[in-house]
């Protein structure tokens, strides 16, 4: 009697979204050389990418990328906020630096 071995066959590739591959590449380039700008556009390019690599039912990848360029997007959005918030705090009410964010994050909290 002679065994036969089953030998699985690899998952067939995926091709990445070139549209999750730019938005990395933009939020990347949002938080080095081209602030606020590339975060927006990183922003935007992640979202559109997920949507359409939810909807590609499995033909398209790259998830992974766009989910990463999301992320970096919105951290180089918070850290404009906070420059913003620093800037209010020390140049127009003529506070220190860390008196100027105390005051921009109770800016949201109303009694």
């Amino acid at each position: 009697m002679s065994q036969q071995y089953y030998t699985p066959t690899p998952p067939p590739s995926v091709e990445n979204s070139g549209m999750a591959v730019a938005s990395l590449i933009a939020s990347i380039l949002g938080l080095t050389l081209v602030p606020t700008i590339g975060s927006v556009i990183g922003l935007i390019l992640g979202y559109m990418a997920r949507s359409r690599i939810r909807d590609s039912a499995g033909t398209l990848g790259g998830e992974g990328l766009a989910k990463a360029g999301i992320i970096l997007g919105w951290i180089g959005v918070a850290i404009l906020v906070l420059g913003i918030c620093l800037a209010i705090g020390v140049f127009v009410l003529g506070i220190g630096g860390t008196a100027g964010l105390t005051i921009c994050a109770g800016l949201g909290n109303t009694y």
